[in-house]
């Protein structure tokens, strides 16, 4: 029995070592080839990373970094095959252009909130201030989230013996930085938000792909506010929240051939929270498709705002037993009972909404038009929809709702009913509508 016992810790023992071992040569063999010397590049082995994904590399990554940040068309190397623990850091510019960060490799956040400190909890890794700058390459961030979801209790009991932060860290977070390219990384298990950027301009975002659980709270794809002039195209998205979220501030956006699921759809807002300003304007979402999403297109918005929503495009999106594939709602709450949230007459405007070549399934209720009678939806285009309910879920299938939207219908409308989701609107409704455009 103590020889089999002996026998096995040794050939444990050797599977362990040879692990090691080849972890070892990948990372010497890397250096080697760095020795290789080119100018451009900054591979982050030369600046100390392990790449065991046990060892703190941050300071490695900092330095390459630094370094780099000096050269224009500089290339920061994250190599294949190797993984990277980064806590949280600010990777700041302003910084020579044509900078490029290559991971090839896996970069991993803390796994443990402990580890988090008071100072890191707004994102995990933070770009500020950069131009012309690009993240690519084959390898994956991956956020290790699953500590701050299995946490997400309402019961403040369960949190306080835990010790859990009510702030939860973004990824990869962009803030005030211009001509920005993100392409073919992958993004994985946010405890919040995956790929966000703030006050930035001049955004690409071209074939990536961005994984959470369904039931991941609040982890959004990518998300966007006080933004321009963003393209995101040729990606496959799945999360617990939005796919697609775009706030207040953001403006000439186009976002074209992704695969949403599983998820919330592709959402503007929620705008006007706090009776606070929100602006949002030509916006054109196209070339979709959901598959069990909660909702397909929607645009959120909270009583007493203000502001508008004006000048937005949903075509060619194909749904798959969606919940509610097509929805305004200016009743907005968050809480988990609607009645808790104040009854107010001021809204945000929105006028100018297209819905062109929806088709599918749905689950629950095909169009949702839930518009203010102080400030209701106008110039709503409802063109060649069909959507079928369900085989599926059968018994959650409700009727359209249809308040306060004019505008005008055309083309092939299934159910048919929905030809009465938009009335003509007099001059008069226009007038009370367009009021709060002056804020913008």
């Amino acid at each position: 029995m103590k020889l089999k016992i002996i026998t096995l810790f040794v050939i444990i023992t050797s599977i362990s070592l040879t692990a090691a071992n080849h972890a070892h040569m990948i990372r010497q063999s890397k250096m080697h080839n760095m020795k290789q010397k080119n100018p451009l590049l900054f591979n982050v082995l030369a600046f100390g990373a392990k790449g065991d994904g046990l060892s703190d590399d941050s300071k490695a990554l900092l330095a390459a970094w630094k370094s780099a940040c000096k050269i224009s068309g500089a290339v920061i190397e994250i190599p294949s095959e190797l993984k990277f623990l980064i806590k949280p850091v600010t990777l700041q510019g302003p910084c020579m252009p044509n900078l490029v960060l290559q991971i090839d490799g896996i970069i991993l956040a803390p796994a443990k909130i402990a580890t988090w400190t008071k100072f890191s909890l707004y994102q995990w890794i933070n770009f500020k201030w950069l131009h012309d700058f690009t993240i690519q390459g084959s390898g994956t961030a991956d956020g290790q989230g699953y500590n701050w979801w299995d946490s997400s209790s309402h019961n403040s009991q369960i949190k306080k013996v835990k010790k859990i932060p009510s702030i939860k860290p973004t990824a990869l977070r962009f803030y005030a930085s211009n001509n920005i390219t993100v392409r073919d990384i992958s993004i994985r298990n946010s405890p919040l938000c995956h790929l966000k950027f703030d006050n930035s301009k001049g955004v690409k975002i071209n074939n990536i792909t961005i994984f959470s659980p369904g039931n991941s709270p609040n982890t959004d794809g990518i998300h966007l506010q006080n933004s321009q002039d963003v393209e995101i195209q040729h990606s496959n998205v799945g999360s617990g929240d939005d796919c697609v979220s775009i706030q207040t501030g953001c403006s000439n956006i186009h976002v074209h051939h992704i695969s949403c699921s599983p998820g919330h759809g592709i959402s503007l807002g929620g705008l006007g929270k706090g009776k606070s300003l929100a602006c949002v304007s030509n916006i054109v979402i196209e070339n979709i498709t959901m598959l069990n999403t909660l909702y397909g297109t929607r645009i959120k918005t909270w009583q007493g705002g203000l502001g508008s929503v004006k000048n937005v495009s949903f075509s060619n999106i194909q749904v798959t037993d969606v919940k509610y594939p097509i929805m305004i709602d200016q009743y907005y709450c968050d809480k988990i009972n609607q009645y808790a949230c104040e009854n107010q007459t001021e809204a945000v405007a929105i006028s100018g909404v297209e819905f062109n070549q929806i088709s599918g399934t749905y689950a629950i209720q095909p169009i949702h038009l839930a518009c203010s009678s102080s400030f209701p939806c106008i110039d709503v285009v409802l063109d060649s929809i069909q959507l079928q309910p369900s085989k599926k879920y059968g018994a959650l299938i409700q009727q359209q709702l249809c308040s306060n939207s004019y505008g005008k219908s055309s083309g092939l409308l299934v159910p048919e009913s929905m030809d009465y989701c938009v009335r003509s609107g007099s001059d008069f409704i226009r007038r009370i509508s367009r009021s709060h455009d002056v804020s913008c």
